[in-house]
């Protein structure tokens, strides 16, 4: 099932006694979407096994993905990366037409880095060409660690 949801509107992933995440879309379009996380936990270093469906609103046959993130109000880190280019693609994601259901699983092994206690906030911006001109979802995630994992 889709869960579609309005911009402004903040969806809880998880919470644990160390964790809370939730996100909203940061573009002004309601969005066919739904992702999910686990474990929800920093301790332990897990691998966090995402799940995503989405039903795009463009084809997928370019696709750069630019993550932006905060640590307690100061840029942490930005990153960009061009998924799919329209040739040799190594995900089977980059041949998803536009109206087709998008669902995917996949590891996050980012949660192997230590994070200290704090507010972080990541923007993770998707978009259809090379400049960065058309922006095909945005999400804003919050991420509040409870506690020092160390």
């Amino acid at each position: 099932f889709f869960l579609f949801f309005a911009p402004g509107v903040s969806e809880l992933l998880c919470m644990s006694p160390d964790l809370e995440m939730s996100y909203t879309f940061c573009d002004s379009t309601a969005h066919a979407f739904t992702f999910n996380l686990t474990p929800c936990s920093i301790t332990n270093k897990p691998i966090w096994k995402a799940a995503l469906t989405w039903i795009p609103r463009s084809d997928i046959t370019f696709l750069k993905v630019v993550f932006k993130v905060w640590y307690e109000g100061t840029k942490a880190l930005h990153w960009k990366e061009v998924v799919c280019s329209g040739a040799d693609d190594e995900y089977s994601e980059c041949a998803t037409l536009k109206g087709e259901t998008l669902a995917t699983e996949f590891d996050i092994k980012g949660a192997r880095i230590t994070f200290p206690k704090g507010n972080y906030n990541v923007i993770l911006q998707a978009f259809s060409d090379a400049a960065e001109n058309k922006m095909i979802i945005c999400l804003n995630f919050t991420m509040i660690i409870k506690q020092d994992a160390f």
